[in-house]
């Protein structure tokens, strides 16, 4: 068994780390305040210092960021922790595995692959652009071995509460209430199930196949939130739930006091026309496929 780190324990780090240490790999989770999942070594470790990280990786067959800085600090955050983790991925050896998302493209028209440019011109998406690219060209260098798994909004067990599906959906549709959107609910979008998104990382950090190239997470049909409340509702054995959508200007304004609302502009246009991943590259060469979209639902119900 190979010796992992998982930097980040959040909604996407925690799965990737209680994955690993199942199958009997010595899992080491780094953190800023030292939490992870049970079996796993902790550490806590400012991520921002190479000297550090590249101590931990050391020995380490696969090194995953799982890191995701506050939007709203993104631009002072991420350009010297995604230098620490070049630092660590070279000194160590390990394969240099990160979760990405879609944002570096930009808006596009129809499904999104993993051959388009990272077009974006938001400053912070940009950011976001270069941490590939740099690693990228180390991997091209020789200097690392280098991949990138993407991924659309999270969902599922272990999710965000604050997420477009999290319990400021789930629970109004528990309650039978009025579920209150920021976007357009019937804008279709594609979702991605944390334990798929947890297992295609690991699928990547150890075929070779993966390396030196980015690929989109195995991702089921796009759904709208009308879509996904009334197959929740189903399930539930309720009726389809109201849902009613919070004017922008309203939001724009309440963006000013608060932080993460005053991020949303950046993002809109991924929630106002169709916003559609295509993963049929990492389906097609690993075999892998996204879990039924209805059995992901349920599962998000039970947890």
């Amino acid at each position: 068994m190979g010796k992992h780190v998982v930097v980040g324990s959040g909604q996407v780090g925690g799965h990737v780390a209680a994955k690993l240490i199942a199958r009997g790999h010595e899992v080491v989770v780094v953190t800023r305040s030292g939490s992870g999942p049970e079996g796993a070594v902790k550490v806590a470790a400012d991520v921002a210092d190479a000297a550090r990280l590249s101590q931990v990786a050391k020995g380490a067959d696969v090194l995953y960021n799982c890191v995701n800085p506050q939007y709203h600090r993104w631009l002072t955050d991420w350009p010297p922790m995604a230098a620490a983790f070049l630092a660590a991925a070279e000194s160590s050896g390990a394969v240099y595995t990160m979760l990405g998302n879609l944002y570096p493209y930009g808006p596009v028209t129809g499904p999104m692959t993993e051959d388009l440019p990272l077009a974006s011109t938001d400053p912070k998406f940009r950011v976001r652009a270069k941490m590939w690219t740099d690693a990228l060209a180390a991997h091209e260098a020789g200097r690392i071995r280098a991949t990138e798994v993407r991924a659309s909004d999270f969902f599922g067990p272990g999710a965000s509460d604050q997420g477009y599906l999290g319990d400021r959906f789930l629970v109004p549709l528990r309650q039978g209430k009025t579920i209150s959107l920021i976007w357009p609910a019937d804008v279709p979008h594609s979702w991605n199930y944390l334990p798929d998104v947890a297992d295609a990382l690991i699928t990547a950090g150890s075929d070779e196949r993966a390396w030196g190239r980015p690929w989109h997470a195995p991702t089921a049909e796009p759904l709208t939130f009308r879509q996904v409340g009334e197959r929740m509702a189903e399930r539930l054995g309720r009726p389809a739930p109201r849902m009613r959508t919070l004017p922008w200007p309203v939001l724009r304004v309440t963006g000013l006091f608060v932080p993460m609302l005053g991020e949303l502009g950046h993002v809109r246009y991924q929630f106002t026309a169709p916003f559609v991943l295509d993963s049929s590259a990492f389906q097609r060469t690993f075999g892998a496929a996204p879990t039924p979209i209805d059995e992901a639902l349920k599962a998000t119900l039970d947890g």
